[in-house]
């Protein structure tokens, strides 16, 4: 189980608190997320809550309407950072920072990774574990509850988690300029009933959800099918999600995390021109680079040589950029990221005008879950979602088996502004830093500090 187990320290170190929040009183977070008239179950017996099911709608390609869900309630939500906000984000932040460390390590090429959005998964198939994987599953979420002894667990409400992630999304949206938007797709056997948990999770976490029914037993028809039904759902952001389907499926599901935002203040376009990229010592690409002189949040670390850059987004977002120093190897930075380093940089940056030069670039990736969790121990992805893992929650059938849980995640950023460009008034040869080699960037929530997404670029053109 230790391997399940965050590194409860790295709460506080992620979290990024002010002052007045720090001088809170500790709240352990399972006190939070907890389920009602809590008490420590036997991971032995089954559970005593009798399994409530849905029959699943089969997939109709004309029919593109996403599955009914109560908007007043999520209207309500809205704007608000309370104290169950700012607890999961310190969890979402330490969990996204360890997945990021594993992947990062086994991929040198551009890399994108949202921390909510992965966590919204496991939550949502924490609804359907049974007590011994459920176990695990809060124990890798850091929302075990301390006094549990070995043979029993305290379970959280997993919609309040799910609810929560969904606010930390919403606190972004700012219209047009900077958006989240998050859609949800769950595709089974015609035979399957789904439990009424599962199907509300996915609604708790999205924008908008699909869940349908599919004949599997012609692989090849059926990944064509749900494919394309996806694309056209997606307005064709998600193509070709699922691979490698087989007759005796029982379940597909399919997240989409798509950030759309702009700059605070635009980069002007006569000063964007092709430049030189140096992927590595020997490799360069032309790439489209865009010029900024203004005042700028930064840090130059001489420690752990690399340059930092805090770039605002919208009134609710920001990014920071981290450029190794020349001659220092990207890995180098990232394997500090899980330590208190970000919080360290962000509590040391100054103001000063910079002349700054970064790539354009929007970016995507796919990732399936089963992989990025066995990027951090196999041991992990087995008791989670792989072999060990039980789901008698889930659905009518037993065993339930789930065959591919896939995290599409998609970043793009307008070359716009939100605000008209000011005047500078600054030294007369400003500072010059060019992105122009491979760099790791981070965009969080301006509240509650949730990162919401983790990456690097090696290569901009690709």
């Amino acid at each position: 189980m230790q391997l399940l187990q965050p590194l409860l320290p790295a709460l506080l170190l992620c979290c990024y608190l002010s002052p007045s929040q720090a001088n809170r009183v500790y709240v352990h977070p399972f006190s939070l997320f907890a389920a009602e008239n809590v008490s420590c179950e036997s991971l032995q017996t089954q559970t005593s809550k009798p399994l409530q099911t849905i029959p699943v709608a089969p997939l109709e390609t004309d029919v593109l309407t996403p599955d009914s869900k109560d908007v007043v309630k999520i209207e309500g939500q809205r704007d608000i950072v309370t104290e169950r906000t700012m607890a999961l984000a310190g969890l979402v932040n330490v969990l996204g920072l360890r997945m990021y460390e594993a992947l990062s390590k086994r991929h040198s090429t551009n890399t994108l990774l949202s921390p909510v959005s992965t966590c919204g998964t496991l939550v949502n198939f924490y609804l359907g574990a049974s007590k011994k994987t459920a176990s695990s599953f809060q124990s890798l979420l850091g929302l075990s509850r301390d006094s549990d002894g070995e043979d029993c667990v305290s379970l959280m409400d997993g919609h309040k988690v799910l609810k929560t992630l969904q606010n930390i999304n919403s606190l972004v949206d700012d219209g047009p300029k900077d958006e989240i938007t998050t859609h949800v797709w769950t595709f089974t056997r015609p035979q399957i009933q789904l439990s009424e948990d599962f199907v509300q999770g996915t609604k708790d976490f999205s924008d908008a959800s699909f869940i349908r029914s599919v004949n599997f037993s012609s692989p090849e028809v059926a990944e064509l099918t749900v494919n394309n039904f996806v694309e056209k759902t997606s307005d064709g952001k998600v193509k070709s999600a699922f691979k490698n389907l087989n007759s005796s499926s029982n379940l597909l599901f399919l997240t989409s995390f798509n950030f759309q935002g702009s700059w605070r203040t635009a980069f002007q376009p006569e000063r964007t021109s092709m430049q030189e990229f140096h992927i590595n010592e020997t490799t360069t690409v032309k790439a489209p680079l865009m010029t900024h002189t203004g005042q700028y949040h930064y840090l130059n670390d001489k420690v752990h040589r690399c340059t930092i850059v805090k770039l605002p987004l919208s009134k609710r977002s920001s990014m920071l950029l981290v450029l190794p120093h020349e001659r220092t190897d990207l890995h180098n930075v990232e394997s500090k990221l899980p330590k208190n380093i970000i919080s360290d940089w962000i509590q040391n940056l100054s103001e000063g005008t910079l002349e700054l030069t970064l790539p354009k670039f929007s970016m995507s990736s796919v990732h399936d879950m089963r992989d990025l969790l066995a990027n951090m121990n196999p041991e992990i992805e087995a008791k989670l979602l792989g072999s060990q893992a039980q789901f008698s929650q889930l659905g009518n059938t037993k065993p339930f088996n789930v065959d591919q849980v896939i995290n599409k995640v998609i970043f793009e950023m307008s070359e716009e502004g939100t605000e008209v460009q000011e005047s500078v008034e600054g030294p007369s040869s400003p500072l010059k830093l060019s992105f122009n080699r491979p760099f790791f960037f981070c965009v969080s929530e301006a509240n509650s500090n949730a990162i919401l997404m983790l990456g690097k670029i090696t290569n901009p053109t690709e």
